[in-house]
């Protein structure tokens, strides 16, 4: 299974798109998935579902962060997760044609407050999220090659 349909899976057993395209890789990143879980929350819904960037894009930084990032202020440490993060975010931008939540979400009537949606087959049907988690980790799961 790839990366990508892993991601999916996640988010179809109810994973917020940030802990979706984590838990993908999850072996790579040295921290249990109950952590993962915990630590990528937060960018659920493009920021505590503000809608701001999307939370596909945020896993993906997340991951990098676990992966590629050094433990210690190194100055060309971060230069590289910069230019790597920059990377994949426009990868992702030149398939969905933005990086931010509300814009990918545009026409679902998706909220940004209030109580989540329950996760039906119709709020599937509707929001392109799965797909756009699985597009992330696959992102990833390319520059990891």
């Amino acid at each position: 299974m790839s990366r990508g349909e892993r991601a999916k899976e996640y988010f179809l057993q109810g994973y917020a798109c940030s802990q979706a395209v984590a838990l993908a890789f999850s072996d790579l990143l040295g921290v249990s998935e109950e952590e993962i879980i915990k630590l990528t929350l937060p960018f659920g819904g493009g920021m505590g579902r503000l809608r701001l960037t999307c939370g596909a894009v945020s896993g993906m930084a997340f991951v990098i962060g676990g992966v590629v990032a050094k433990g210690k202020n190194d100055k060309e440490n971060k230069k590289k997760v910069y230019e790597t993060v920059q990377t994949l975010c426009k990868k992702f931008q030149e398939e969905t044609g933005s990086l931010i939540c509300a814009e990918l979400l545009s026409g679902t009537n998706a909220t940004s407050l209030g109580e989540a949606e329950p996760r039906t087959a119709e709020y599937y049907k509707k929001r392109p999220c799965a797909e756009l988690v699985f597009l992330a980790a696959s992102i990833l799961e390319e520059y990891f090659k």
